[in-house]
């Protein structure tokens, strides 16, 4: 499975930080697999946490793009 896949099936069901994404799947550029979902079609918001003096962000699914029906 792709990280790709890996962090879509994941803001299927909760939002995702950093933090998580690699802890749970090793993905060390989250930023970048949110942009490919992004050019993919997915409508994905990104808010700022904070714990203590340190700011991160989190991102959420708002929508999922429509699939692609195959020709």
């Amino acid at each position: 499975m792709t990280q790709k896949i890996k962090v879509l099936n994941h803001l299927k069901k909760r939002n995702i930080t950093t933090f998580q994404a690699f802890s749970l799947y090793q993905i060390t550029c989250l930023a970048e697999r949110i942009r490919d979902l992004k050019e993919d079609g997915h409508k994905i918001t990104m808010e700022w946490g904070k714990s203590g003096d340190k700011r991160f962000a989190i991102y959420h699914l708002v929508k999922t793009a429509p699939t692609k029906k195959p020709q």
